[in-house]
């Protein structure tokens, strides 16, 4: 009585992996002293990555764009655009939500310039031109709290300091647009 090599394989694969099962499920060990295993995630052999040197850099261009686009959306659409309308007056209709979302705005757009600034670091040109403005950049920091106070030069720092980013952007040859994140993006700050 011959068995088939394919059968007693299959058999075997599948006595492994009952095994191995039983032995995960089976402790009798109380779970809250249970030492938690790390585990890694290896991307798929097939995922594409940057190699070169030229292509590592424009994925740093292209990163530093996406960011810098975002904040200067976010900048344009929820902290200068009200205040041009004047909505941040005290008794003007909206001002509350209009405070509360340049708040979260402000946060973001220093969440994504930073995101920016760490990405211009992979591109040697973008870095140079960038590097100027770090401290322009982490000023920014404390001006979400200063626009809920509705203080006004802070929409002026803001718009400012997208501005030189732009700038630098553009004259390595990476030219921001914006692109105005969604409620969502903007409440989550990434």
């Amino acid at each position: 009585m011959a068995v088939p090599i394919r059968r007693l394989c299959v058999a075997l694969t599948l006595s492994c992996a009952l095994l191995a099962g039983s032995t995960a499920c089976g402790s009798s060990e109380n779970p809250s002293t249970k030492d938690t295993v790390a585990v890694q995630v290896v991307p798929a052999a097939d995922t594409p990555s940057p190699t070169t040197s030229a292509e590592r850099q424009k994925f740093a261009k292209t990163r530093f764009v996406a960011n810098a686009g975002l904040a200067a959306g976010a900048t344009y659409q929820w902290i200068v655009k009200p205040w041009k309308a004047g909505t941040f007056k005290k008794g003007a209709k909206g001002r509350k939500t209009a405070l509360a979302k340049a708040g979260l705005a402000g946060a973001f757009t220093y969440n994504r310039l930073k995101a920016a600034e760490r990405n211009a670091k992979g591109d040697p040109t973008l870095a140079k031109a960038l590097a100027p403005l770090s401290s322009g950049i982490e000023a920014l920091k404390d001006l979400p709290s200063r626009l809920r106070k509705g203080d006004g030069s802070a929409v002026n720092s803001f718009n400012d300091a997208i501005n030189k980013v732009k700038g630098a952007g553009a004259s390595a040859g990476a030219p921001v647009k914006d692109q105005v994140p969604s409620a969502s993006q903007l409440a989550k700050g990434s």
